[in-house]
This record gives structure tokens, sequence and C-alpha cells, in this order.
């Protein structure tokens, strides 16, 4: 007894909360919260500021916050403040997009994951500064191995 048919919200319509649906949304009005549908069109004047969930999801307007959804379209007209967590991503010549964007096969298992792209973060933060470290000791050490032996043939070479 699914519908078929999909749910539009409306340009006037203004909801607080969480959207859950199986089947397709369209949104034309704002949302403070998080939606999660099976496909989702986010109409020119719409705005979600909230967690974006879904299969397949074209993003026309305006979203604060994050986007997870195998298929992922931003129209010239979107504006995403955000990160992208995506199978698949295609962006149109004048959308504007602020936020990480990572490929994942699978971006909506990783849905509860937000915690691991934050530890990843972390630790390629905590990795930099310890690559940094190691990289200073070896780099001088490479650096004057090279140098001194490509040195004395060259001085050797034009002594003669």
């Amino acid at each position: 007894m699914k519908s078929k048919a999909p749910s539009i919200l409306s340009g006037d319509l203004v909801l607080t909360g969480t959207i859950v649906s199986d089947g397709e949304i369209q949104l034309d009005g704002t949302v403070d919260g998080d939606v999660r549908a099976g496909s989702l069109i986010i109409g020119e004047d719409a705005t979600v500021s909230g967690e974006v969930q879904a299969e397949t999801v074209v993003i026309r307007g305006r979203v604060t916050g994050s986007v997870r959804a195998r298929q992922v379209q931003l129209a010239s007209t979107a504006r995403i403040e955000g990160d992208i967590v995506h199978a698949a991503l295609s962006v149109e010549s004048g959308a504007f997009f602020d936020g990480h964007c990572r490929h994942s096969s699978d971006p909506l298992k990783d849905g509860g994951s937000s915690g691991k792209t934050t530890s990843s973060k972390d630790s390629s933060a905590k990795s930099e500064p310890s690559s940094k470290a190691d990289s200073k000791p070896p780099a001088p050490a490479k650096e004057q191995d090279p140098l001194g032996s490509l040195e004395p043939p060259v001085a050797s070479k034009s002594g003669f």
C-alpha cells in the first residue's frame, strides 16, 4: 500500500522537525530539521537547515547542513553550506558549495559515521603534525646525503 505519488511541501510551508519518507519528496518551503527520503528534490526557493539523507537528491535551493546520498545533483541555483558524502556527484556551473566533499561507495550506510568522519579528520590532523615531525629529521638527512654525494662528483668533474 505504498504511495507512488510524490509528497509535495509547498513554498508557503514552514516545518520544524524531522521528515522521513521512503518515497519521493519535493520541498519548496522551509524545513528546520533533518530530511530522510528515498528521493528528494529541493526547489529553488526551498531552504533546509539540517541533515539531508536520500538515495537521490536534486538541490536547486539552499541547504545548511550535511548531505548524504548515493546520487547528488547540484543545480546552478543550489547553495550548500555543509559536507556532502556521495557515491555520484554532479555540479552545474553556478552552484555554490562551501564544505567538504567525500566519495563513499555506500553513503547511506555511513550515515551513523559522522563521528567517523570527525575522527578521520582528527586522525589526519594528528597524523599531519606527527608526519611533519617525522619528516623533519629524515628530510635533512636525505638532503645532506644527496648533496654530499652529488657535490664531490660535480666538484671533481669541474676540477678536471
